[in-house]
């Protein structure tokens, strides 16, 4: 599970699933004293719990912490901390694309960030259904989904409720752009294709979660599993 609060990754592991510590700059324990001064780069917590979790939320909403770069949570009941976050959060739900066509990759620019084209599913909507809906509308374009990302977890605030928007993203193919354009209405200003080193130079302008996904998409890439 990859959340992203105040745009920084906290990523949620297994205790069961391989980790190195040399990939990271501190590597702490949930009974360890820190504060948020501690939390500086690639930084790794074992054997996680629940009050562990509702102490580094409460820092991360409220603390600016601009050393931080990723939190990853090590825990044995990972199903039981994946729910007690969700608990604290309204939960939205929604989807999106990662669009390849001639080896170029398509990006929108919406309110002054690189993106990629999503939003929220309609009500008993089809996840797959609602990230074809939400592409095609965004870039007025006809695509096809050849596979599947990582999912992504967003938490921000709206009218005084705490949001956690799960998006599902897939990777597609574009069958037709003869007619793309940005959709206005959603404040879309641009729509782009760009090669593979055009969108490295974007990332730091994009969000994180945006971030995350493509350099998945980019190692999948390389390793050829995609």
């Amino acid at each position: 599970m990859n959340v992203f609060i105040n745009d920084i990754p906290l990523i949620l592991k297994k205790s069961t699933e391989k980790v190195y510590k040399h990939h990271y700059d501190v590597v702490l324990s949930a009974d360890d004293e820190f504060s948020s001064k501690d939390l500086i780069g690639d930084v790794l917590i074992k054997d996680a719990d629940t009050p562990l979790i509702d102490k580094l939320v409460r820092l991360m909403e409220v603390k600016k912490l601009k050393k931080l770069d990723s939190l990853t949570l090590v825990a044995d009941k990972i199903k039981k901390i994946m729910l007690h976050l969700k608990d604290q959060f309204k939960i939205v739900k929604a989807a999106g694309g990662l669009v390849v066509k001639d080896d170029k990759i398509l990006m929108i620019y919406r309110l002054g960030t690189w993106d990629l084209p999503k939003g929220k599913l309609n009500k008993k909507e089809k996840v797959k259904e609602g990230a074809l809906r939400e592409v095609e509308e965004e870039c007025n374009i006809k695509v096809e989904i050849v596979g599947k990302l990582p999912k992504t977890w967003h938490s921000y605030a709206y009218k005084g409720n705490k949001i956690l928007k799960k998006t599902s993203w897939y990777l597609m193919n574009c069958t037709d752009d003869s007619l793309m354009k940005p959709q206005a209405e959603e404040f879309i200003e641009e729509v782009r294709w760009m090669t593979i080193e055009e969108v490295k130079e974007v990332l730091p302008n994009a969000y994180t979660s945006i971030s995350f996904i493509m350099k998945h998409y980019l190692q999948s890439l390389k390793s050829g599993k995609v």
